[in-house]
């Protein structure tokens, strides 16, 4: 398409503009007719990745900016596209992931009309599952208001941003005297903020005076570059380490002699495991995420919980503990310069269980705990995991050790969806890295487009596919609740080999050891995707 004559640059060339500045050459979408006007003559430092279905295309960007750290630009279709998009983003914002959403809209001269394609209520449909929602009042405020989204979006709490635009603006010239645009893509926003030094003085006497520590570390320690630095302070103080009832990333290594595991996710179990300690330091996550409602104290008597997240709602509906709002990272390093070894006397963290050898699935089927011990044989050093087989992460914690910063992430939003895309998104990312998709037979489906865009793109991504037919965590929580006889728990038989083969990607099933090692093996040496179909036994076999 070509750009406006004139002496002042157009809307479409100063938005370019800011993505650049920002990194953000890597576009996310679904093309619809009300985005043609964007995407023409896209610049050859533009990289369009295809997506067969919005969801798809939100969870790839999801897994995308996670990895880079930067944020990821998704382009959707008006109206539909943005509702087909909605339960990605409601993952993306859990997950902490900065993205930029723009979503094309009716030219302006017909959204009074409500014209086919219009979205009459553009900000509000992705509400409240985006940070921020906006629709530019003019064609001229379109690079300032995107620039804003930018800024955003990586403003802790990181989380998706939506913009929708006119079709009609991106040609509109700007009037260089009135609208400066280079000045909003030229600026920078510093967000990481250091502790309030009361709040950092109360840290150091708590960790200081502890008796038997504990620490919790959140997804947001890895997310801001803090894996290092809380093991530096867990072996400083001797604290026993904690990861939060449910967290996207792994921010403390798993293997660690310090490492207890994850807490349970409700009240009462978690007042109990924290039980053996005078001071508990969450960092970098929410207190807590709790499901189901299992009511009881919060804290055990004799037990105190300081709180350090970058997240100012966080800290003011946490039910327990006083917080310090501040990057977690930099509190960690701050905290480092001042809080003294652990005495000599100090309690020792509990003694973890010993593994049993792994059960056996029986019948041509892989359990869960053979599967990921065998993982945790193969497993390259570089390395990443996304996870979303919920009934087995239990499983995976205790059997496959990660070890690496932004080396695992998972959903925290309590949805499905997330795992195949945004692994596809990782490997796009990260393509040096090995990237190994465990996913769900379940949740395969809510996003399994993706696996055309992972062919297409050869993305060097391992799908390994629990499949049991079920959704396995649902059956747990019917127990677990008293709901009997719920339908639709089980699941019809999939063949998986001929959905990825459709798609474009190689893919086996296998039954035994040896059979998951080689193909494993093949997976991770690529190039491009490959599926591994692995049938693994119904819950409660």
């Amino acid at each position: 398409m070509a750009e406006a004559s004139g002496t002042g640059r157009t809307v479409r060339e100063a938005s370019l503009e800011v993505f650049r500045a920002h990194g953000m050459t890597t576009v996310f979408g679904n093309p619809g007719s009300t985005e043609l006007p964007m995407l023409a003559d896209l610049p050859d430092d533009f990289r369009y990745v295809l997506g067969l279905q919005e969801a798809a295309v939100v969870g790839m960007a999801d897994g995308y900016a996670q990895a880079t750290g930067r944020p990821a630009l998704v382009n959707l279709h008006t109206a539909p596209g943005v509702g087909n998009a909605v339960g990605a983003l409601v993952n993306a914002a859990a997950n902490g992931a900065p993205l930029v959403v723009t979503a094309g809209q009716q030219v302006r001269p017909m959204i009074n009309l409500e014209a086919l394609l219009t979205n009459p209520d553009a900000t509000v449909l992705p509400r409240p599952a985006v940070k921020l929602s906006l629709e530019p009042a003019r064609p001229a405020d379109v690079p300032a208001v995107l620039a804003r989204a930018v800024h955003a979006a990586m403003t802790p709490p990181r989380g998706p941003v939506f913009v929708s635009i006119p079709m009609d603006d991106w040609d509109a010239e700007l009037d260089p005297a009135t609208e400066p645009a280079g000045t909003v893509a030229a600026r920078r926003v510093h967000r990481r903020a250091a502790p309030d030094p009361a709040g950092l003085d109360a840290l150091v006497e708590a960790l200081d005076g502890a008796r038997s520590p504990a620490l919790v570390i959140g997804g947001d320690v890895d997310a801001t570059g803090g894996f290092h630095d809380a093991v530096a302070l867990a072996e400083r103080t001797g604290a026993a380490v904690y990861s939060p009832p449910v967290e996207g990333r792994v921010g403390f290594p798993t293997g660690h002699r310090l490492y207890q595991g994850s807490l349970p996710m409700a009240i009462d179990p978690v007042a109990q495991a924290l039980a053996p300690y005078d001071v508990v330091l969450v960092v970098g996550s929410a207190v807590f995420r709790y499901y189901p409602y299992v009511p009881g104290p919060f804290l055990a008597p004799g037990t105190r919980l300081l709180h350090v997240t970058a997240d100012a709602d966080q800290a003011a509906r946490a039910p327990v503990g006083d917080a310090v709002v501040a990057d977690p990272t930099l509190t960690l390093r701050a905290l480092l310069e001042r809080v003294g070894p652990g005495p000599a006397d100090r309690a020792s963290p509990p003694e973890r269980a010993a593994l049993e050898a792994p059960r056996a699935g029986g019948e041509g089927r892989l359990s869960a705990e053979e599967l990921f011990a065998t993982l945790a044989q193969e497993w390259p050093e570089d390395a990443v995991l996304v996870n979303e087989s919920p009934s087995h992460r239990g499983v995976q914690q205790a059997r496959l050790p990660i070890d690496r910063p932004g080396s695992s992430y998972f959903t925290a939003s309590g949805g499905l969806g997330f795992g195949l895309a945004a692994a596809v998104g990782v490997g796009l990312a990260e393509p040096a890295r090995p990237v190994v998709a465990a996913v769900g037979d379940g949740s395969l489906q809510y996003a399994v487009q993706a696996l055309a865009t992972a062919a297409s793109l050869q993305v060097p991504v391992t799908v390994l596919v629990l499949d049991n037919r079920e959704y396995a965590i649902l059956k747990w929580f019917a127990a677990r609740e008293q709901t009997p006889k719920v339908p639709g728990l089980d699941l019809p038989a999939v063949d998986h080999l001929a959905l990825a083969q459709a798609y474009g990607v190689p893919a086996e099933t296998v039954g035994t050891v040896d059979e998951l090692r080689a193909a494993f093996r093949r997976g991770v040496a690529g190039p491009g995707p490959r599926l591994v179909h692995v049938p693994v036994p119904p819950s409660g076999s």
